[in-house]
């Protein structure tokens, strides 16, 4: 199986070295003096907790051509970014694409790519790119499926990550799950821009802390009004006491220790275009459900100087 990684930032060159270290036969497409430092220096990457980087020297191209072959293409770019992609990838003759990552559109983007075969998955890997090196973390979870109404790819799935370390949850269901991620993902988005990068500057906030629970119940409010799921499953009782406990447990983690800077905010204050596009797409999706949200929008406004 030959495999295109479309992107070298921290999620793709996460996906890229552990796909490549599994065995498995993979390209990574990067650009410029990034995909230079690669070629000479090898992929480097920092994981916390490990102590020391890991270093592998696998195959990178600068582009796709129509002609490229590939089985299968991983789509590792930033939400922004992907309109700027559509047409090579629509030229292209790979029939199977994965978009990784932030997404409010899946529908309409696989919609782009008639005769092929779309899929959309979000794998749990964060922290940010330097000169020579990524830094972060990586959990080496993915969730991946289809849109609910497609058929489903499950035997790729598993010739993709089978033996490759990643826990798989396979969701049949990617466009309600996405939607409800980027419903929970991006009040702490807010969070980050409220204390500039600073996470720490909130954990004794209680009630700010409590806000950013009623902007995510008001972003699922919204999504299951518009008559879609709330995913994953175990978040349908979000108007629970329950649900409200774990959130503030994760949110106060989120801040009071360092995997909050990793998980949260490297990435936050490095794409606040990517978060402000989410935002603007999302909040365009909540409007057309006729759905209110109050909280939201005052959560919003604490963040109003990063977002465009």
């Amino acid at each position: 199986m030959r495999i295109l990684v479309y992107g070298a930032g921290v999620l793709g060159g996460n996906l890229a070295r552990n796909l490549f270290c599994a065995g498995r036969d993979v390209t990574l497409l990067a650009r410029g003096a990034w995909a230079e430092t690669i070629r000479r220096k090898g992929l480097v990457v920092k994981n916390w907790p490990r102590p020391g980087a890991s270093v592998c020297h696998l195959p990178v191209v600068t582009g796709l051509e129509p002609e490229d072959t590939y089985d299968v293409i991983l789509v590792v770019l930033r939400y922004t970014q992907l309109d700027d992609v559509l047409e090579t990838l629509r030229a292209n003759r790979t029939r199977n694409i994965v978009f990784v990552g932030n997404n409010v559109r899946a529908r309409q983007l696989a919609e782009q790519f008639p005769g092929k075969q779309v899929m959309f998955a979000f794998a749990l890997s964060a922290g940010h790119r330097e000169a020579d090196r990524i830094v972060g973390i990586d959990l080496k979870k993915i969730t991946i499926g289809q849109l609910k109404d497609a058929p489903s790819n499950e035997r790729l799935i598993h010739q993709l990550f089978n033996g490759s370390g990643y826990r798989v949850v396979y969701e049949p269901n990617m466009e309600d799950y996405l939607l409800c991620h980027a419903a929970f993902v991006l009040p702490a988005a807010f969070a980050c821009y409220r204390a500039d990068g600073d996470l720490r500057r909130l954990t004794g906030d209680r009630a700010y802390l409590h806000q950013l629970i009623d902007a995510c119940v008001e972003g699922y409010r919204a999504i299951e009004k518009a008559g879609h799921d709330i995913l994953p499953k175990a978040d349908r009782n979000y108007e629970s006491s329950s649900y409200r406990r774990t959130c503030y447990l994760f949110f106060k983690l989120m801040c009071a220790t360092p995997l909050g800077k990793i998980c949260a905010s490297d990435h936050a204050m490095n794409a606040a275009d990517e978060m402000s596009a989410l935002n603007r797409d999302l909040k365009q999706f909540f409007d057309e459900a006729g759905a209110e949200y109050p909280v939201w929008r005052a959560v919003e406004q604490g963040a109003a100087r990063y977002l465009t």
